[in-house]
């Protein structure tokens, strides 16, 4: 599995970031994706600009505190995991993708790819925060 961790620190409480993460019928501050589907409270699909679909499972979701997921793709399957502090007057996430790829050739790929979205994340999160 090859894995990929970011550390992010925001100036508001984690309620805020909180709401903004696990808001999934608000998602037009990602700047990556079309839609996403709802499928029950626990699964739900994200479709990106060009249709690509990957579904998730929620397996823990404890507010203001901890938030994971499965995932899985025609590429690739994994978890994810987002956990949120309490930091220095504001808030501190730290979000984990460990994925499996299918095709061993994108094995070569994955980490850098992993990274690259995780940083657009972050931006975008900085920026639907910027907006409040």
């Amino acid at each position: 599995m090859k894995r990929s961790t970011v550390t992010a620190q925001f100036p508001c409480d984690c309620k805020t970031v909180w709401d903004i993460v696990t808001d999934n019928k608000n998602y037009e501050w990602r700047s990556d994706l079309s839609k996403i589907e709802m499928i029950d409270e626990n699964r739900f699909d994200e479709y990106t600009k060009t249709g690509f679909v990957t579904h998730f499972q929620i397996t823990a979701k404890e507010p203001y505190r901890e938030y994971r997921f499965d995932i899985e793709n025609q590429n690739m399957s994994g978890r994810w995991s987002g956990m949120f502090e309490s930091r220095d007057g504001g808030t501190q996430i730290t979000f984990t993708e460990e994925v499996r790829v299918k095709n061993p050739i994108m094995n070569l790929f994955v980490k850098g790819y992993m990274k690259k979205q995780q940083a657009k994340y972050i931006a975008d999160l900085r920026e639907a925060i910027a907006k409040l």
